[in-house]
């Protein structure tokens, strides 16, 4: 999938106003306007301005994309990063194209019907005109550490919330809040905060902040749903003979008993031992057997030996 630099398809710079944007791109819709244009690329121009107006109309859309595509030029072999868009906080900008809106799959991978709010801009509309309007609803995805969902934690957090300032220009305001992590949260699950949306009109409450939960990265294990995953080495002679190892969860160090002949690539679960949900999840492993390095004469003298007394051929199911 190639990027696409959705500033150099309407002609502008990246510190354009949103006053500058907007006429660019009128200018060059009338002009690529497939009614209009004896162009042959007219309808695909008039469609990709579009979709680069799209994004950059929108406060919230732009200052997520001049995030992520800082380090990228248009034509380039792209795919969107896990969590590209964590950190941002957005009131409602959300999908404004239609359902019948052809754009591209760079687009959709970002800022597809999934990315703001569910409720129309008609609706935002609307609330807005309303003398007594309840504040809008804000959302924003944020990343914690696997540990906070075993243990609960306290955390500070840091949101980016873009808005224009007086010349018309995005910018990103900062806010930081103390955020209480419950025990047993998984991932996609979103925490309220009352009163921490967008302010009320007249006499109605401000809105509430929702935050999306998403586990950061972990060097050990993966998560699916309630579930823990961890591939775990073990010796060639604690598979051949069995063993009882320690394994790390998040949670702790837990002994497991492997069983004489475990082959590599068994999963063995620990029950109850992933996110402590209502209903827990479980904690699988995974066995990796490594090999030790035969990297002195001691070490290969005993793969020598095993070479010659044990005459084990694990090719011997393949006819050769």
């Amino acid at each position: 999938m190639d990027f696409k630099d959705y500033y150099e398809i309407i002609g502008i710079k990246k510190d354009a106003s949103q006053t500058d944007i907007k006429r660019a791109y009128k200018k060059l819709a009338r002009k690529y306007h497939p009614d209009v244009s004896k162009d042959a690329n007219a309808e695909e121009r008039f469609k990709e301005l579009g979709e680069a107006y799209e994004v950059l109309k929108d406060p919230e859309k732009r200052a997520a994309y001049d995030q992520l595509g800082k380090n990228w030029k248009a034509g380039q072999d792209f795919n969107p990063p896990p969590n590209w868009d964590a950190g941002f906080e957005f009131n409602g900008g959300g999908f404004t194209g239609g359902d019948d809106a052809d754009y591209s799959d760079f687009f959709e991978s970002l800022f597809g019907h999934d990315f703001g709010s569910t409720r129309s801009a008609g609706q935002r509309g609307q609330q807005r005109r309303a003398y007594n309007a309840r504040g809008e609803d804000h959302h924003a995805k944020v990343l914690i550490d696997i540990e906070d969902a075993y243990n609960g934690a306290s955390r500070s957090i840091t949101l980016q919330s873009p808005e224009l300032d007086n010349t018309g220009h995005v910018i990103n305001k900062q806010r930081t809040l103390n955020v209480k992590i419950p025990k047993g949260v998984k991932q996609g699950q979103r925490i309220r905060l009352g009163g921490q949306g967008s302010p009320g009109m007249g006499s109605a409450p401000a809105g509430d902040l929702y935050l999306v939960i998403e586990f950061k990265p972990h060097s050990l294990y993966r998560v699916e749903g309630h579930d823990v995953y961890l591939d775990l080495p073990i010796t060639p002679w604690e598979a051949a003979l069995g063993a009882t190892v320690k394994v790390p969860t998040p949670g702790g160090p837990v002994d497991l008993k492997i069983a004489p002949n475990t082959p590599g690539g068994r999963k063995l679960r620990l029950k109850a031992r992933g996110i402590p949900a209502k209903t827990p999840g479980d904690f699988y492993v995974t066995t990796q057997i490594t090999l030790p390095p035969a990297d002195d004469e001691k070490a290969q003298a005993l793969y020598k030996k095993m070479q010659q007394e044990l005459s084990y051929n694990p090719r011997s199911a393949l006819g050769v």
